[in-house]
């Protein structure tokens, strides 16, 4: 996968890195590369108002050059397990020697990501990755069934998941309880109306920005301190979200949304996220009906990778005359 959730072909991936090699086009016929041509030129033509279905296109992204460069290159080594990728090693979560860590973007999240990823997952297909690369400071990624006991934070976290006791984002502050409290009110009757305690008046220290102080201060009036991801296919969340270790934590379903993933689970609805997705969207809706700020792209380039693979792979798919 991916988790909230996504499909299992790797065969277009494969294909968008072969677009600039000479296999590419031996195995094309003879107006192959005159058609390849054409593709091309046209896509870089188009205006914006022609990619209304690609709604990526407005997101607010630092720029993709090195990832061009790098794909002009080709497969690299890993600096550290010095194994052959693109772009970046899934293994040890680092970029390769030809993407300088100093040219990727870093998001500052508001909260920490802990994400459980499903053992059968296959590493060069998750999209998890991407959120550690982007976000290193505030993202762990364990494989199941190694994670870590919630019990004595569990009013701390929350669980994305989909369910009949999820809430909504917006309502994530009203149903944290405290650890002697249940995580998930059954019904409004069960749940404590209590408010919370008024926090101390905290100033801001001379370094720290203003913004992140306020958010910070906002996250602790609303107890959330971390959330959970599950990386797996739909037909593999089973054994893990029925682990007793995720037991009793607040469930939340992120708002409807469709998928631009290129690995789309085959028979599943296309408002299965893969996972870099749903963590993009959940912090969209905190920051703006948590937080209760207003949006200005300050999580885009957790889409960063995601966004320029998308791009890739849909002109290869023009390319080869499937769109």
């Amino acid at each position: 996968m991916d988790f909230y959730l996504t499909g299992t072909s790797y065969r277009l991936f494969q294909l968008s890195m072969s677009l600039n090699s000479s296999k590419f086009l031996n195995e094309e016929n003879a107006q192959g590369p005159k058609r390849n041509r054409e593709c091309l030129e046209s896509l870089e033509s188009q205006t914006p108002s022609s990619f209304q279905d690609n709604p990526l296109q407005q997101l607010q992204l630092a720029s993709h050059k090195v990832l061009e460069k790098a794909q002009k290159s080709g497969r690299s080594k890993c600096p550290r397990c010095n194994s052959s990728r693109m772009f970046y090693c899934y293994t040890c979560f680092v970029p390769v020697e030809t993407v300088p860590t100093k040219e990727i973007p870093t998001v500052k999240l508001p909260l920490k990501i802990d994400i459980i990823k499903h053992p059968n997952e296959t590493d060069g297909k998750s999209t998890a990755v991407h959120a550690k690369l982007l976000a290193p400071d505030d993202v762990t990624i364990y494989k199941y069934p190694c994670i870590p006991e919630y019990k004595e934070k569990r009013h701390e976290i929350a669980l994305i998941f989909p369910g009949s006791n999820s809430v909504s984002v917006k309502d994530i502050a009203f149903h944290l309880q405290k650890p002697s409290k249940k995580a998930v009110c059954d019904n409004d009757d069960d749940c404590s109306r209590e408010p919370f305690l008024k926090q101390a008046k905290i100033e801001p220290k001379e370094e720290e920005n203003l913004s992140e102080f306020i958010a910070s201060n906002r996250n602790e009036s609303t107890g959330l301190k971390k959330i959970i991801f599950i990386d797996s296919t739909w037909n593999q969340t089973n054994k893990i979200i029925t682990d007793e270790r995720l037991q009793g934590l607040l469930q939340v379903e992120l708002k409807t949304r469709k998928t631009c993933f290129w690995r789309h689970q085959k028979g599943k609805p296309d408002t299965y996220l893969s996972t870099i997705e749903a963590i993009y969207y959940f912090f969209v809706d905190y920051h703006q009906e948590v937080l209760k700020e207003n949006y200005k792209g300050q999580y885009d380039n957790l889409l960063f990778f995601f966004s320029f693979m998308y791009s890739m792979i849909k002109n290869a798919k023009c390319c080869k005359g499937k769109e």
